[in-house]
């Protein structure tokens, strides 16, 4: 068993091109997907652009916001001496846990900022319908996404991908009234924030990994693309 050794055959380089071309156009489509959907939001295309680029590279920064301590019951083995000969007794115990929150900047940093802004700009027109019917889908989002969210220990907060947007793409269709793709992106972006993480919020600590980021999976994020995914389909 000790002598046996890994061979791993060599990739050869029409393998290695094709593979390059295969990126090459999965990030084409891509970002031209995230930038179509940022333009159908009525943000200019250099802004968009931008957005895609600190989207993407800020999927690299997480940026601590807080830290939680849990106590959890562990199973630990102490010795004890009986007439001066050793016996290992198991002892339960609580040990101290220290969770760091922290926010991606890429998958939820940039989608919030981008969602506050079509809000802003709500409030900026004076369409308080329109607003009215944001705040109440953004109300819906997040209790569905607080209902089929759970917490996965050693993860963090999982959900089925592909239920935010579509609820999105509902409350878009249902309240969107003269401009379907910001509900459709305000809902699907921050009822996935408020209802499958700040909601969860004291389940976060017990989940027993030394650091949790919100948005962390950055531009691949539920955040980020249950905002993108239902603007492009609504």
């Amino acid at each position: 068993m000790g002598n046996r050794r890994l061979i791993v055959p060599p990739v050869s380089l029409p393998v290695l091109i094709i593979m390059g071309l295969i990126f090459i156009i999965a990030f084409v489509f891509f970002s031209g997907a995230v930038m179509a959907a940022f333009e159908k939001l009525g943000i200019p295309p250099e802004v968009a652009y931008s957005l895609f680029l600190l989207a993407l590279f800020g999927s690299f920064i997480n940026i601590p916001v807080a830290e939680e301590t849990s106590y959890e019951p562990v199973l630990k083995v102490r010795e004890v001496r009986f007439f001066g000969i050793p016996y290992p007794v198991p002892v339960f115990d609580w040990e101290e846990r220290k969770v760091i929150i922290a926010v991606n900047v890429g998958g939820a940093i940039v989608p919030v900022s981008v969602a506050l802004y079509e809000i802003l700009r709500m409030i900026y027109q004076g369409n308080w319908g329109l607003l009215f019917n944001a705040l109440l889908a953004v109300l819906i989002a997040a209790l569905f996404s607080h209902a089929v969210a759970r917490p996965v220990r050693g993860l963090g907060i999982a959900m089925p991908f592909f239920l935010p947007p579509i609820i999105a793409i509902a409350l878009g269709w249902l309240l969107g009234g003269s401009n379907p793709n910001a509900i459709a992106y305000i809902s699907g972006t921050l009822g996935v924030l408020i209802g499958a993480d700040l909601m969860n919020w004291n389940r976060i600590k017990r989940l027993g990994a030394p650091m949790v980021s919100i948005g962390g999976a950055g531009t691949f994020d539920g955040i980020f693309l249950a905002g993108i995914i239902a603007v492009l389909l609504v």
